[in-house]
């Protein structure tokens, strides 16, 4: 596993459309990798490519070397680029917090919404989807560090959720997300993961059908390899596609230093 650390000499910057080729070749390989030494097909774990910071001449060199979904963190970046790139056949996700004020946004156009996190969240994209006329397929986050800083359910919370969302008939739930602590710690990273496992595995068993096909979202580029290893069905990552932002990862997540 990369160490989370030393992000920004792990990934240099992809600037034409042979490095994105190249770059996403090279994660695929390092997914069905960690997917083969788990005793599973690299095949069922979806590659989310997350374009935050990423300005948009960069990003239609992605679309054109083969990506076809984007991850945005910022509703505001989301909205923009959306707009900017309507030209182009791409499927947005929206994988940061979400305020409710800014749920009719994600209504307008996103696809996926990775970070449900609260009731009242749930009910006003609900509320903006319904009067869209449209569905959005959601993930529900859970904070698998316990840090208070963090968005995400407690793991306890989490069946409760899961019970009370059928009530928001456009949102479809694909699974749960999470944020594993940002350390080197591989054995701690891990951990986070297999919360989430058990946290999914639970609730299957409580009632299937209410976490739907019960999908991970777990991984980003500098753990991306170990989140497959322990079950990830979907890994979001940026910088090992795009190369090392400028910007800290903590303008984006809570609780990273």
């Amino acid at each position: 596993m990369t160490e989370r650390g030393d992000q920004g000499s792990a990934h240099p910057r992809a600037e034409t459309v042979d490095d994105f080729v190249a770059n996403l070749a090279d994660v695929r390989a390092r997914i069905d990798g960690a997917a083969a030494r788990s005793g599973r097909d690299g095949r069922a774990v979806r590659l989310l490519p997350v374009s935050k910071t990423v300005p948009q001449e960069r990003i239609r060199l992605a679309v054109a070397a083969g990506c076809t979904q984007l991850g945005e963190n910022t509703v505001q970046e989301a909205v923009r680029k959306h707009g900017e790139m309507s030209d182009l056949d791409v499927d947005w996700a929206v994988i940061g917090h979400l305020q409710r004020n800014k749920a009719r946004d994600v209504a307008a156009f996103a696809a996926e919404f990775h970070a449900l996190d609260s009731l009242r969240v749930a009910e006003a994209l609900d509320r903006r989807l319904q009067a869209a006329g449209r569905g959005i397929d959601v993930y529900v986050q859970v904070n698998t560090s316990a840090e208070e800083q963090k968005y995400g359910l407690d793991p306890e919370a989490v069946q409760g959720m899961l019970e009370t969302l059928p009530q928001f008939s456009a949102l479809r739930v694909r699974g749960l997300m999470t944020l594993a602590v940002f350390t080197t710690d591989t054995a701690r990273v891990r951990e986070c993961f297999r919360i989430l496992r058990t946290v999914r595995d639970r609730a299957r068993e409580a009632d299937p059908a209410l976490i739907g096909p019960g999908e991970l979202s777990m991984g980003m580029s500098g753990d991306y390899e170990a989140a497959v290893e322990e079950g990830a069905d979907v890994v979001r990552v940026g910088q090992a596609i795009f190369g090392a932002r400028t910007t800290p990862d903590a303008d984006y997540w809570p609780g990273l230093a």
